[in-house]
């Protein structure tokens, strides 16, 4: 045991009174704060917003008080292909329609793991791990193409936002809070083995989520009108769609041409292989999460292919990690905290993802990158944080800050080499649920 000495810490405090430029630091620190007082100049002139692969889009979007940033980054991929093809100007695709069965599965899904679990006590880490999130906003790539699949999407016109689906903490708090309830009472039936009351409670209990939500975000369209004016001022009407049938007709993405791709350069995941995350999806039966772990240096020329021939990428990453959100640059000198602090910050890629210190925290698309030389310099990136942030919301990611804080990124099937895509069809290396590369965007 080794407690702190008095006079070690006056020798600590006498050398820091000593350092007259740590003394000056003080002062700019205390009275602007960390970051204001290490944000560095040279990010922005390095990090221009010019590349020479530049793909058009419309507006950015606004997730406002929410975590759904993989929703709008997913829509927003389809808006952008929605724009050209049907010359629409300031077409969004709802994302509260995509919320609301988010939750409906994600609930259906809790109760599929706690019955797995339901012979654990609930102070395994298993289950104390389902029951301190039973759901939340966020999600990966594999759960919005079982959203897809299963409800398909409607205009933003058809099922507006919702003062919930813009600022979530109310309707997360309560619904977290029937969720636990409802895992107690199936336990209590599991220890019976009674399937037929568990099946009946169960429906009971998605009657009670399903009213919940409904009275929270709206009621889902089953059949709607389309209607819109395209930049030529024409006027076009699209009646009795169905969500699947608007998808088909307006988006026509065949979501099976589609992987993830991961950087995880940690000892535990060997690249080239495939690998998927235990407890971890929304809907039952639906698309199993799934990833190819890849090198960085083949990770970001699967990027460029895909932006080269004309289409976006979605991508996750740690947004917080040395970035900007005001002036929206993401570089790993944004902020000079070593000199400020006198102190070394420095880990590995590997080192903050075993430690705990990064992990994929945003999702967002990659709409533009400059090359030098056959190289990548730096990326535009298209938030969804509406238009006050970055360059009217899109933000400048360098090169470098790529390598160490993108986790994630969502490339054609074609696009892979024929042993790549064997490694991806594998059989996945199962992950523990807590791993860092379950973490939802």
């Amino acid at each position: 045991m080794t407690k702190i000495m008095q006079e070690q810490t006056k020798h600590y405090r006498d050398n820091f009174l000593a350092n007259q430029k740590q003394v000056a630091l003080q002062r700019s620190v205390v009275k602007n704060g960390i970051s204001a007082s290490a944000e560095n100049v040279a990010a922005h002139v390095e990090n221009t917003p010019v590349f020479s692969i530049d793909l058009a889009t419309g507006k950015v979007a606004n997730q406002k008080q929410s975590g759904r940033c993989w929703m709008f980054a997913a829509l927003n991929t389809f808006r952008h292909k929605m724009l050209q093809q049907f010359k629409l100007k300031d077409f969004e695709l709802s994302q509260n329609y995509t919320f609301f069965w988010d939750k409906y599965e994600k609930a259906n899904f809790f109760y599929e793991n706690i019955l797995a679990t339901a012979d654990q006590k609930t102070s395994s880490r298993e289950v104390a791990f389902l029951l301190q999130t039973p759901q939340q906003d966020g999600g990966q790539w594999d759960m919005i193409v079982s959203l897809f699949k299963k409800y398909g999407v409607v205009p933003k016109t058809i099922m507006p936002e919702s003062s919930n689906s813009s600022n979530s903490r109310d309707l997360n708090k309560y619904l977290n809070k029937l969720l636990r309830k409802h895992a107690l009472e199936l336990r209590k039936l599991a220890a019976k083995k009674d399937k037929a009351a568990i099946e009946a409670k169960r429906g009971e209990m998605l009657q009670e989520v399903y009213v919940l939500l409904a009275t929270a975000l709206g009621t889902p369209p089953e059949v709607f009108d389309f209607e819109y004016r395209d930049e030529e001022k024409n006027y076009h009407i699209d009646q009795k769609l169905t969500p699947q049938s608007f998808y088909d007709k307006y988006i026509g993405v065949n979501l099976d041409d589609y992987v993830s791709i991961i950087n995880a350069p940690t000892a535990d995941k060997p690249y080239n292989r495939s690998y998927t995350v235990s407890m971890l999806g929304n809907v039952v039966g639906g698309s199993t999460v799934k990833y190819l772990n890849l090198d960085m240096n083949t990770f970001k020329q699967l990027a460029v292919k895909q932006l080269a021939n004309g289409e976006s990428v979605w991508f996750g990453c740690d947004v917080g990690q040395s970035s900007t959100r005001d002036s929206g640059i993401m570089a790993l000198n944004a902020f000079d905290v070593d000199d400020l602090f006198e102190a070394d910050f420095t880990m590995t890629k590997a080192e903050r993802l075993d430690s705990g210190d990064s992990l994929m925290t945003h999702a967002m698309v990659l709409t533009g990158v400059d090359m030098l030389d056959g190289k990548s310099t730096k990326w535009k990136v298209e938030n969804s944080w509406g238009e006050k942030v970055g360059e009217k919301g899109f933000f400048v990611m360098s090169d470098d800050w790529m390598d160490e804080y993108t986790y994630q990124i969502v490339i054609r099937k074609e696009y892979l080499t024929t042993e790549q895509l064997a490694a991806f069809e594998a059989e996945p290396i199962v992950l523990a649920p807590w791993d860092p590369m379950g973490a939802l965007a």
